[in-house]
């Protein structure tokens, strides 16, 4: 017969290896190419020593002559706080009972929860490592909200099913509303179905969070590109944590040989190579039609996680609906870690079980965690090209 301790043993032993490899290498390609590590890792904080610029120990001289002063490298400190990431599966009593007298059935409903649970998973990680750690899903806008239904800028970050808080600025510290469910996502009108939006009024420029995750979430590629200070240093002070960024003229459309101009000068300036460029689908049409335009072959490649994409001189394009609007993103993945206290854990009560009763609930839940954040040793070896247009 089923029972709880044996569940407990199949999510320790059968599930947690195959969820932690999904997490790691299927998320999105960018994901897979990130190197992970717990190293740097001291407490609750990451802190970690990155050299920048170059050894000044150098020189040429006569054949007696003085020797070069001794010039070590320059070194500063990156200090970050440890992400919590959490995604949670739910079992009622009834349920368990129901398939306790047969294992296949009890396999099935693990096997539904996991799946919803690393569905959920893949998306947010995927979400989170194009943002900026603030948490910020879209911008919301008052006109054509009418409580329930709110309007955004955007909504390649939102899914059904998700949960979320609604601020009404951005320098709001408590939300003005939370614990929403999104019912419906209108993917034309750009707007949101949520419940629980009795007395809501929607202002200009408000944004919708994940539950409790304003500015918790990983500290993706968008905090890397923004003009706020970095991993607790102040760019004013530091060029070389600049990016470099691009902007394509008005009226001008993207091409392949702007593309490559702003890859060139990330390799000139900054002695980076790229050799991973992720935009939006938009974009990489763009670039399939000036490759036929042109006449030349378009190249593929495989990636790592089995991920199969364009290539552009070897580099491989790969398009990404978290990307935002009108940009692509020109990298260099062997700057970035995600540095980790532990790869994913189930969260363990007394006596190491990992399903527990919720009070005052008749479920059963498991929480799957792990603590980690992504750091870019290199900020001035990125690039990102903005203000995208077609043709």
């Amino acid at each position: 017969m089923v029972t709880l301790e044996t569940a407990d043993k199949a999510l320790k032993q059968v599930y947690l290896g195959v969820v932690a490899d999904q997490l790691n290498l299927g998320v999105n390609p960018f994901l897979s190419k990130v190197r992970q590590s717990t190293a740097d890792v001291w407490g609750k904080e990451i802190v970690k020593l990155v050299p920048y610029g170059m050894n000044g120990g150098i020189g040429a001289g006569t054949e007696t002559g003085d020797l070069p002063d001794p010039a070590a490298n320059n070194y500063d400190r990156f200090r970050l706080e440890l992400k919590n990431l959490y995604g949670t599966i739910e079992l009622s009593d009834k349920a368990i009972r129901a398939s306790q007298s047969s294992a296949g059935a009890f396999v099935n409903l693990l096997n539904a929860e996991m799946d919803g649970l690393l569905k959920a998973s893949k998306f947010n990680l995927g979400r989170m490592l194009y943002g900026d750690g603030s948490g910020k899903l879209a911008t919301t806008k008052a006109t054509d909200s009418t409580g329930a239904i709110i309007a955004l800028d955007s909504v390649r970050n939102v899914m059904e099913g998700m949960v979320v808080d609604y601020y009404a600025s951005e320098s709001d510290v408590a939300p003005t509303k939370s614990g929403m469910r999104i019912l419906a996502v209108d993917r034309d009108k750009k707007a949101v179905h949520v419940d629980h939006a009795d007395g809501l009024s929607v202002a200009d420029g408000g944004l919708l969070t994940v539950q409790g995750s304003r500015n918790n979430e990983l500290t993706g590629l968008e905090a890397i590109f923004s003009d706020k200070d970095l991993y607790g240093l102040s760019r004013a002070e530091r060029s070389w944590l600049q990016p470099g960024k691009g902007s394509v003229t008005a009226n001008e459309p993207f091409s392949m040989a702007y593309m490559q101009e702003r890859i060139d000068r990330i390799e000139e300036l900054a002695g980076s190579h790229v050799d991973y460029i992720v935009t939006t689908y938009d974009a990489r049409r763009q670039y399939m039609t000036d490759m036929a335009m042109l006449r030349i072959n378009l190249d593929y490649m495989t990636l790592d996680g089995g991920f199969k994409t364009l290539a552009h001189n070897g580099i491989p394009i790969v398009a990404d609906r978290f990307v935002p609007e009108r940009c692509m993103y020109l990298l260099n993945s062997k700057d970035f870690c995600l540095h980790q206290l532990c790869d994913w854990r189930w969260l363990e009560g007394d006596g190491g079980k990992i399903i527990k009763q919720k009070q005052g609930s008749a479920t059963y839940g498991a929480t799957l965690v792990k603590y980690a954040d992504m750091i870019c040793d290199r900020p001035i070896g990125q690039g990102k090209i903005e203000n995208i247009r077609k043709f």
